[in-house]
């Protein structure tokens, strides 16, 4: 199956992974279905697929294992590109008399990832989806496309930074982390992008190559050398994808770099209507609505699943 997948052109595995031991896994039969996940991530890595991990946190059952989760995820680098934390959302099958006891946040979240990395991740280290905007808008400056096409949701909908692991003695191990915070000042960086493409907006004769110019001379200075990860030229992966626009630059970046995110979706406990209006991911139904993710789960898809389900034919063979 994941042969076929790759032929048919995808390149990544979104796959739902809730825990490094069998307990958060086992279901209402008994099941464990860690060894069908591991099996399922080394197929996809003979296939070529590259695979985002995506667990469900719920407290009290798999959130003491978040930095366990990430570091298994960077034992697995060759195909296992991130991290997607996804705190359990009370819609659906989950009870809702549990919402008080098995409720995580965006904030719990990232405290249990200062408190399970030793420190080596902080809390400060995190920035919400909109936080790209500057580069989106960047790029679209220099290529003439501006306005450009933003990721910009709500501040809450989630959070998210670059982990980079150096090996000890041939081991990963949860004490040697470095965020891209620790050696990249990223706000500088957005304010100097902003800066570029305020001059790109407003044109003038040869302001493309004085902004590029300007950019192979300043973004080296955003870069403390003395704390990039060992075999990671940074300054030149920064040049090539601000400069030249190259993907495999930002391929090269990722090769290294584990995206760890938290993405907390919404529920009828903790509705907010300035969040749905920012909604980024959407459900599409037949009758050609298009609902966003948080109030099709809350309010819509019981009565889409009634008016346009179809039962599966048993296969009498």
């Amino acid at each position: 199956f994941a042969k076929e997948l790759k032929d048919a052109g995808l390149n990544t595995v979104y796959l739902a992974f809730d825990g490094v031991t069998p307990e958060p896994y086992i279901n209402n039969r008994g099941k464990n279905l860690l060894p069908q996940k591991i099996q399922a991530i080394e197929n996809c890595r003979k296939a070529g697929l590259g695979v985002v991990l995506v667990p469900t946190l719920i407290k009290g059952v798999n959130d003491q294992q978040i930095g366990e989760i990430i570091k298994f995820a960077f034992d697995h680098r060759e195909n296992v590109y991130g991290v997607n934390f996804q705190p359990v959302s009370f819609s659906g099958r989950t009870p809702a008399s549990q919402v008080e006891e098995q409720r995580i946040t965006i904030p719990d979240f990232v405290n249990e990832i200062a408190k399970q990395t030793h420190g080596d991740v902080k809390v400060d280290d995190f920035y919400p989806p909109s936080s790209v905007e500057p580069f989106a808008r960047f790029i679209g400056a220099l290529e003439g496309e501006s306005p450009s096409v933003t990721l910009n949701c709500n501040q809450h909908c989630g959070i998210a930074t670059y982990v980079f692991m150096e090996e000890t003695e041939g081991k990963n191990t949860l004490n040697n982390l470095i965020p891209i915070t620790k050696f990249i000042d990223v706000e500088g960086l957005f304010e100097l992008l902003d800066k570029y493409s305020d001059k790109l907006e407003k044109g003038g004769f040869g302001i493309k190559k004085r902004v590029e110019a300007s950019a192979v001379k300043n973004l080296p200075k955003l870069i403390n050398t003395n704390e990039v990860p060992e075999g990671l030229d940074i300054k030149k992966i920064l040049l090539n994808v601000f400069t030249k626009r190259s993907y495999d630059a930002l391929g090269e970046f990722s090769k290294d770099a584990m995206l760890i995110s938290c993405m907390h979706f919404m529920d009828p406990f903790n509705f907010d209507e300035d969040r749905v209006k920012k909604c980024i991911i959407h459900y599409a139904t037949p009758d050609g609505r298009i609902i966003p993710f948080c109030t099709m789960n809350s309010m819509y898809r019981e009565s889409v699943e009634e008016e346009f389900s179809t039962h599966l034919k048993e296969d009498k063979n």
